[in-house]
């Protein structure tokens, strides 16, 4: 049986806690997406993340729509995830090695409105397992260049 879960993990040279403030910016979000589907923070979103924050993207697939996101967990420097109208979670998961970090991001259908085997089957997690690892990518280049 396949999981409900897809998570996709890369090691970043930054400390946790920096990782975590930088996905606990709305803000940020348009220009850490690797879907290419966030293309804006709306107005009136928080400054930081919190547990129970909502948030609102301005995305597109397809055609432009809007999400409100919920921030569901959230453990300083640690955890982060948020849910939309769909109830699929996304999360990021932050673990400290030396002098870098294990970056974990994950989404969870196991909540979600369609069950995980119909996701799967319109090519949802291909496409978000891609997405994923260009985030991750996102976020490692933005600590580079500032460096």
């Amino acid at each position: 049986m396949a999981s409900n879960v897809l998570s996709v993990s890369r090691v970043i040279q930054a400390p946790a806690q920096q990782i975590f403030d930088l996905l606990a910016d709305p803000a940020m979000h348009p220009i850490l997406d690797g879907s290419g589907t966030v293309k804006g923070s709306r107005g009136g979103n928080p400054e930081r993340l919190s547990l129970g924050a909502r948030f609102g993207m301005d995305m597109r697939m397809g055609g432009p729509y809007r999400v409100t996101n919920e921030v569901t967990e959230f453990e300083e420097g640690k955890r982060i995830a948020w849910r939309h109208m769909a109830r699929y979670t996304w999360r990021y998961e932050l673990e400290p090695q030396n002098d870098a970090t294990k970056v974990t991001e994950s989404f969870d259908t196991t909540t979600g409105l369609a069950p995980a085997f119909i996701i799967r089957a319109l090519g949802f997690f291909r496409r978000n397992e891609e997405g994923m690892r260009k985030t991750l990518e996102n976020i490692e280049r933005h600590f580079k260049a500032s460096a």
